[in-house]
This record gives structure tokens, sequence and C-alpha cells, in this order.
């Protein structure tokens, strides 16, 4: 019974692994990637044109308001203010007239860049996204499936060395 327990504890925690990682890429490729280029743009015009995507995607999931948090709210998990921050960001850039001062256009971008992005030391920039985003609305359920899993493979686990 040990073993099954310790080989079904196992196999869970690996298919929810990877579902985790597979919506992870996923989101990755359908909006964090649009995110980045949009981030990286030299004209008001590329900005826009990667900036729609990623909001069309954020929309058709519903990934508008709330947070990605499981047991506290913290304003880095704030999903309402992320998006609307990307919201505000586009409307700017879309108001921008194509006669003003490559200055003005320029500040607008890196205004734009620094929205996007943060420092993170040295490993770089990394896109600014809530964690958590892509499991969420379903972050309580993955986390309660990873944490049972892992406790029930970690414990026949250790029986099993304490047995032999």
């Amino acid at each position: 019974m040990k073993g099954l327990l310790f080989v079904g504890s196992l196999i869970s925690l690996l298919i929810c692994s990877i579902i985790m990682i597979v919506l992870s890429v996923r989101m990755n490729q359908d909006m964090g990637g649009y995110l980045a280029r949009a981030s990286h743009a030299n004209t008001i015009e590329m900005a826009v044109s990667n900036l729609e995507p990623a909001i069309a995607y954020i929309e058709q999931h519903r990934l508008t308001d709330g947070y990605t948090s499981v047991l506290w709210r913290t304003p880095d998990e704030d999903i309402g203010y992320w998006y609307q921050n990307l919201k505000a960001s586009i409307t700017e850039l879309q108001g921008i007239s194509p006669d003003s001062s490559l200055l003005e256009r320029t500040n607008v971008l890196m205004k734009l860049r620094e929205t996007l992005t943060r420092d993170s030391g040295e490993s770089g920039t990394s896109i600014v996204v809530p964690d958590g985003l892509s499991r969420y609305p379903s972050n309580t359920l993955f986390g309660f499936w990873f944490w049972l899993s892992f406790l029930l493979f970690a414990g026949t686990g250790i029986a099993f060395l304490v047995e032999y």
C-alpha cells in the first residue's frame, strides 16, 4: 500500500508540475513575449502593435481583476492595478501625435519600458507580471494539489527509508 501511495503521489506531483510549466510557457508565448517586445520597441507604432495582442490575451482570459496570492494579498500580486497600468500605457501611446517631437516620443517609450520591466540585478531585466498569473484563477487548487502531492511523496519516501 505504501508503494502504491508513493508512486501515485510521485505521478501526481509530476503531472501538477508539468501542467504548471505548460501554463507558464503558453502565457509567455501568448502574452509575455509581446510585453517584452513592446518594452524594447523603438517606435510608438511597434510598441502599440505588441501591446495590443498582450492586452487582448489578458482580456480574453479575464486577467483584469483580483489577486494571484493564495494566503494574503500583496501589491505585486494585484492583477487589477497591473492591467490598468497596461491600459493606461497603451492609451498614452495612442495619444501621441505623429508630429510630436522626437524627445516626447522617446520619453513615452522610456516610460513604457519602465512600466513593463523591472531591474533584476545581475540577471538583467524581467517583464513585470503578477506572480502566479499563469495559474490564475486556480492558484489555490494548484497550490493545494502540489503541496499535498509533495507531502505524500516525502512522507511515503521517508517511511520507505525508515523501513529499510
